[in-house]
């Protein structure tokens, strides 16, 4: 056998071992739910990466319960699952499971939210800066009212999560230098269009027929397009009569903004599995530690950026 033919057969074993390697590799993933387009295209997303790497994904999906997903990590546990996704709901009370996952040797990569455990508790966590999104958004109405008052209406996300935490306190660092923006009214629409809408329509009512209301504010787009409806509803125009800025970048608000409903999103990309899956080869290969937090990148999308031609990018995306 030559040195050129060794070397071939060589690498063709490693890549068949590489291969084997990733096809005994099972994955489990704990997702919050399905309360919205952007969460729909996180899972089809990690569904597809995972299938494109030859692994096999064990999904659960907690309907936006904790108890839930406690329950789904354990049976990964002790299913002896080579690694856990996870999502979390809420942003407390994971430290013992998350010991349990530990104490396995089961690395843990949430996704998308943060946790208040111990880093030593999972291996790292892929998602955008939550609090610059808040401020971008915060920062863009700022500068589209300029100097006239605005009172604001705030749909948060699930009460206790960390988007809903910090896209609130980004939001408000956004607009602290202006005394002419107030938040008026801010109450959960636990990230649903349903509820979002729901919510929308008590604001409308409580502020003079939505008359007095100058924007909303949604901590995602899912709500921002339930809040459109009761403003039409209401017999206001969306987009004018109430400005609507959000948060993720999902087909439909896209959809909203060509057709002068909506006026901007903070993109939020759904593709965590792809750095999530990078971080745990680099680990099982050689043992390497990633950073404890892989930042995505968050971007402004208003009226002006060709918003029918985003829509048309994205809805083939399992939104």
């Amino acid at each position: 056998m030559t040195t050129k033919t060794l070397m071939t057969t060589v690498a063709a074993l490693a890549i068949s071992a590489t291969a084997v390697m990733a096809q005994d590799r099972t994955i489990g993933f704990s997702q919050i739910g399905s309360e919205s387009g952007w969460r729909a295209a996180e899972t089809t997303l990690t569904r597809t990466e995972a299938e494109e790497r030859g692994y096999q994904l064990q999904f659960s999906d907690a309907q936006q319960r904790q108890e839930n997903q406690i329950a789904a990590i354990r049976s990964f546990i002790a299913q002896g699952v080579d690694a856990i996704l996870l999502a979390p709901v809420v942003a407390t009370g994971w430290d013992s499971v998350l010991q349990e996952a530990k104490e396995a040797e089961i690395p843990v990569v949430l996704l998308d939210r943060q946790v208040d455990s111990s880093d030593d508790l999972y291996l790292t966590a892929v998602g955008s800066n939550l609090v610059h999104e808040g401020q971008v958004a915060g920062e863009w109405l700022a500068n589209e009212v300029g100097d006239r008052e605005c009172r604001i209406v705030e749909l948060q996300g699930t009460t206790g999560s960390s988007p809903a935490i910090d896209r609130k306190s980004g939001f408000e660092s956004g607009i602290a230098d202006h005394a002419n923006l107030e938040i008026v009214r801010s109450q959960t629409g636990d990230f649903t269009r349903a509820l979002g809408k729901e919510v929308m329509e008590s604001f409308i009512q409580a502020e003079n027929g939505g008359k007095d209301i100058c924007a909303l504010y949604a901590h995602n787009d899912d709500m921002a397009v339930g809040a459109i409806q009761a403003i039409k509803e209401a017999g206001l125009k969306p987009g004018e009569d109430i400005l609507v800025v959000s948060i993720d970048g999902v087909p439909d608000i896209f959809q909203a903004m060509a057709d002068g409903e909506a006026n901007a999103t903070v993109e939020l990309t759904p593709n965590m599995a792809g750095p999530a899956f990078d971080a745990l080869e680099a680990f099982w290969a050689d043992g390497t530690e990633p950073e404890k937090f892989l930042q995505t990148e968050s971007k402004l999308f208003t009226q002006a950026d060709d918003p029918a031609a985003e829509y048309e990018a994205r809805k083939g995306l399992g939104y």
